[in-house]
């Protein structure tokens, strides 16, 4: 295994205030950083490697080389064999998976904490040391392949989505789909694997969460063993993006296939991310959210649409600032079987004018800050959900405070800002709206 031995101490450390549990975050000498979260309920640990790297880093004619190589992790290294390492996690009375989004891919497993030094010590090896024989990586492109012909290919939402994010992302690399273009991945090769995985996969472009029945110390005390040895990737750039450009015109597209078993209309704004130590206005979008579409019974949609002369059988909203660069805030109508498409959309539209218009309901915005704060206590049950809500934002460049003082950015919208965020973000010029449809009928917009 490729060792780095460094000449000063081999990390720092300092503690933040905890929010759930005691929450610990240190950096190692060659650049991993880490996160601890203690919770002693249980004697269960939930051991995760975030890599800085999604497939929206991926280079032109290269999409889903980050999924792939996900999948090859799994393939074993010097020390390990093909699938012994999620072998060896289920003999021992736990689970592993590894998932990859746009702007991460992580590894994670979950075991008894006795297991953690186990665990650990072969996360560590493969994380310089993957072996990648010629039938491996062969093998697993075509079980990609089939899995993207299962998933997306023949569903028609799925594919209804992959056309609305390119649309919806002209120029960043936010349209292209995670699992890559069919064409493209069935040229993908084992050098592109190794190739990536040489560049990214290395300690100082990696976050280390443990959640669980453990502490700080004897975290730190593995990790300096396991991770600590391994070498950073030698002047590792900043991630950099291509920029969207300006969106000037609303977009509009229709996805006709007969296997459609429920119709309905989707819309999608760009709305920005939530930013190191700027999270009021990422806030205020997710309490417009839960406002808008959170709950069928009580939402502005759900209430316009779903009751009363009632045209949907479905309506929401949703919103994750939880991104590198500019997301979106969605809308989706599910219409009734006798209601055209054209039809639901101007209904969706007569709510949201209707919104913008006299603003929340007062009742309504105090029960949704309610809910906000009890979620935020239930959340902190979930050891697995906590060691993810980290990982997942220090991946994206976010920091621990910025995670620790989000239930508190929360708290602090109020009406004013929600609307703030609505009147910007409901522009029809940065919109993408689509219709999916079993069939090609006239239906004229209003």
């Amino acid at each position: 295994m490729t060792r780095f031995l460094p000449a000063l101490g081999l990390c720092l450390v300092f503690s933040l205030p905890a929010q759930a549990g005691d929450v610990t975050h240190f950096t190692l000498e060659n650049g991993l950083e880490a996160v601890v979260i203690e919770d002693h309920r249980a004697p269960v640990v939930v051991h995760m490697v975030w890599y800085r790297v999604g497939s929206a880093d991926e280079g032109p004619g290269k999409s889903g080389v980050a999924h792939f190589l996900e999948h090859l992790m799994f393939k074993g290294t010097d020390d390990l064999a093909p699938g012994e390492l999620s072998k060896t996690v289920a003999a021992n009375g736990g689970s592993d998976n590894a998932f990859t989004s746009y702007d991460f891919t992580a590894y994670f497993q979950r075991i008894a904490t006795d297991r953690l030094d186990l665990v650990m010590r072969m996360e560590a090896d493969r994380m310089r040391d993957l072996l990648l024989s010629e039938d491996d990586w062969q093998t697993e492109r075509e079980v990609i392949l089939e899995e993207r012909a299962q998933r997306t290919d023949s569903d028609p939402g799925a594919l209804f989505s992959e056309q609305r994010r390119a649309a919806q992302y002209l120029n960043h690399p936010y349209g292209t789909p995670v699992i890559g273009w069919r064409h493209e991945v069935e040229r993908l090769t084992r050098e592109d694997a190794l190739e990536w995985y040489r560049r990214y996969y290395a300690p100082n472009n990696a976050v280390l969460v443990v959640a669980g029945d453990v502490t700080a110390a004897e975290v730190e005390r593995l990790a300096r063993a396991h991770y600590g040895p391994l070498a950073p990737t030698p002047d590792l750039a900043p991630r950099q993006r291509v920029e969207e450009p300006p969106q000037l015109s609303e977009r509009r597209m229709t996805f006709v296939d007969p296997r459609v078993a429920q119709p309905y209309v989707m819309r999608s704004y760009l709305a920005p991310e939530r930013d190191p130590g700027d999270q009021a206005k990422a806030a205020a979008l997710t309490v417009l959210a839960e406002i808008l579409g959170g709950n069928g019974a009580t939402s502005v949609l759900g209430r316009a649409l779903m009751f009363g002369d009632a045209k949907a059988v479905y309506a929401g909203a949703s919103y994750d600032g939880l991104a590198m660069d500019d997301t979106t805030f969605t809308l989706i109508v599910v219409p009734r079987p006798d209601v055209p498409l054209a039809e639901a959309e101007a209904a969706m539209d007569a709510a949201i004018e209707k919104f913008l218009a006299e603003g929340p309901d007062v009742a309504q915005f105090e029960r949704i800050r309610t809910a906000i704060r009890a979620g935020e206590i239930y959340a902190k049950d979930n050891v697995e959900g906590l060691a993810q809500r980290y990982g997942e934002a220090l991946a994206v460049g976010l920091g621990v405070a910025d995670v620790q003082s989000w239930p508190d950015a929360l708290m602090a919208v109020t009406p004013d800002d929600v609307m703030a965020a609505a009147r910007e973000v409901f522009d029809r010029r940065r919109a993408v709206t689509g219709w999916l449809m079993q069939a090609e009928t006239p239906q004229v917009t209003q």
